[in-house]
């Protein structure tokens, strides 16, 4: 901290904040009312989750991997059935790959949506914070319509989907397609004209092209920056490999671009759901598995919402995984975070922070350290339990 001015000192930010709606800590070193400096501490929100897979069958698993982020619910359980049949080298049926693709983009349509509003709930623009969670109904809806369930859907099943779409639900689908549709365009010709949230987004929060491959951002974030990456192009899963749709980018490469990436991708998922809706094929949803996983490891990969996630699956040939460890994007994106901050105001911190649409809850991770000493470790639910009651002498 160099040659800085006698104005400069260190400001807490979290784990508690009005502005944060999950905990975490940020130490902002600040000169005046510019930032000149950040750390981050993550492990706030901790629940175990990769321990709780080695105690759980990989049906049981598909249950606990929803349960990582309520909004991307679909994109980890996809990647989870994506890691265990790859290890059991089966292939699912075609339906049920476009059904997937469905449910996947009416789910980034869901989230988009979510992370819009709050975009203007976060520069004072309630207005658009309320139009967009509306809208946003619509696609809760036609969750509910065809999964049974408007947040956790539990449509996967290893070796395929749990329920196949009927000819009413895809009529419903594209009818509310042809709302969204509408109304996204709408966004899209006002958002840059509303001098509420241009005056709060443009030119803030930037985060350069080379910066942001350096510290390898995933998702909107990194396409805010004029990069075009994208898992569902770059390595294909369910139908994506069949079904036209663009990579949206801008170079405008701050929480403006933020923005209208992520409403652009919204009629992106439009166009891939009226495609796949179009050309769904006939056919089972399902497919009969072998008893039990194969020994040996995976990787797969999906495009959530928020970016590229990553799934680590280890298994020993039981009915239960040895090791499965989760890279959600928000993970991916905090370095970025760090770079977007410094240089900018203190009054940006709220909407440079929520521009990554981030989830805590998705990111954190815990591991017990020694100081002294390079041994590492972690423990299950129970053994957490009975050391906190050692501790507090019960």
């Amino acid at each position: 901290m160099k040659n800085l001015s006698e104005n400069t000192f260190s400001v807490p930010f979290g784990p508690q904040h009005p502005a944060l709606k999950e905990p975490e800590n940020f130490m902002f070193t600040v000169d005046g009312e510019r930032v000149v400096d950040v750390k981050i501490r993550l492990g706030y929100v901790h629940r175990g989750g990769e321990k709780a897979f080695e105690a759980r069958t990989y049906t049981q698993g598909l249950y606990l991997v929803e349960r990582i982020c309520g909004i991307c619910a679909m994109a980890h359980q996809l990647c989870y059935v994506n890691n265990v049949e790859a290890l059991i080298d089966i292939e699912i049926p075609r339906r049920a790959d476009y059904i997937r693709t469905i449910i996947a983009e009416l789910e980034r349509i869901h989230s988009h949506l979510l992370w819009v509003g709050v975009a203007g709930h976060e520069v004072g623009w309630d207005t658009l914070f309320m139009y967009a969670w509306r809208d946003r109904e619509v696609v809760l809806d036609l969750m509910e319509l065809t999964t049974g369930n408007r947040v956790l859907h539990a449509s996967n099943t290893i070796g395929g989907v749990r329920r196949d779409l009927t000819s009413e639900m895809i009529s419903r689908i594209r009818k509310g397609m042809k709302l969204l549709k509408e109304r996204t365009n709408y966004y899209k010709a006002m958002i840059p004209k509303e001098r509420t949230l241009m005056k709060r987004a443009v030119g803030v929060g930037v985060l350069k092209p080379q910066d942001a491959v350096a510290l390898c951002a995933v998702g909107p974030t990194l396409r805010a920056s004029g990069i075009k990456r994208d898992v569902r192009r770059d390595d294909p899963y369910s139908a994506y490999d069949e079904t036209p749709f663009d990579v949206i980018t801008y170079d405008g490469c701050d929480v403006a671009s933020r923005v209208l990436v992520r409403v652009d991708e919204i009629l992106e998922s439009i166009k891939i759901l009226n495609y796949a809706l179009e050309h769904l094929p006939s056919g089972p949803i399902a497919v009969r598995l072998p008893r039990g996983v194969p020994a040996g490891e995976n990787v797969s990969m999906v495009e959530a919402p928020r970016g590229e996630d990553i799934h680590y699956l280890k298994s020993n040939g039981t009915d239960k995984p040895e090791r499965y460890k989760v890279r959600a994007p928000t993970l991916a994106n905090w370095p970025a975070v760090g770079a977007m901050i410094k240089g900018g105001y203190i009054a940006d911190i709220p909407i440079v922070l929520a521009a990554i649409d981030p989830c805590m809850s998705c990111t954190d991770r815990m591991t017990f350290t020694e100081v002294n000493s390079a041994k590492s470790w972690q423990w299950s639910r129970d053994e957490l339990r009975r050391y906190s009651l050692k501790w507090r002498g019960k």
